[in-house]
């Protein structure tokens, strides 16, 4: 009777560590296909075309999660002006163009999941998403670098949602 139990408990835990990892998979797409169309100089017509090209490459076996990287870029493309104003607000040192295009892109998928709550992800899970995006595809401080931008920001909402 307990293997049973212990059996389900390890499916259910499986498949949320499954969902939770193509979610991952499903961020890394996604900012792979931001990076690309900013690389090649923001060519909007060319997106549709560089999502399904990126998912056909590394989106196999993430079925489910194909319309959450869409979304995720159309997100990112539909607020762009006002992610890159924070962006700009959060990193003064560093204007927006001068970020490299890795770490612009990351914090860009970033703010739009703490700032414009797409998806309902919980904030702690889009600054620690972006920070390991930032560890994987990043150099050695971008890491340190999203995590400082995006906690500012995540302190500022915390502290404005206090007065409220």
């Amino acid at each position: 009777m307990t293997s049973i139990v212990v059996l389900v408990v390890l499916t259910t835990k499986t498949k949320r560590n499954k969902n939770m990892s193509n979610r991952h998979l499903a961020r890394s797409i996604a900012m792979q296909a931001l990076f690309e169309w900013d690389f090649r100089g923001r060519p909007t017509a060319a997106l549709p075309a560089i999502v399904e090209h990126n998912l056909q490459e590394f989106g196999v076996g993430i079925e489910t999660e194909k319309d959450f990287v869409k979304k995720l870029v159309d997100g990112v493309i539909e607020n762009l002006d006002s992610i890159d104003v924070l962006i700009q607000k959060y990193a003064p040192n560093w204007p927006v163009d001068q970020i490299t295009v890795v770490d612009r892109n990351i914090l860009r998928i970033g703010i739009l999941e703490l700032k414009f709550k797409h998806d309902n992800v919980p904030p702690k899970v889009a600054i620690n998403e972006a920070i390991e995006l930032a560890k994987s595809f990043g150099g050695p401080a971008s890491g340190k670098f999203v995590n400082g931008v995006l906690g500012a920001m995540f302190k500022e909402m915390e502290e404005a949602e206090e007065k409220k």
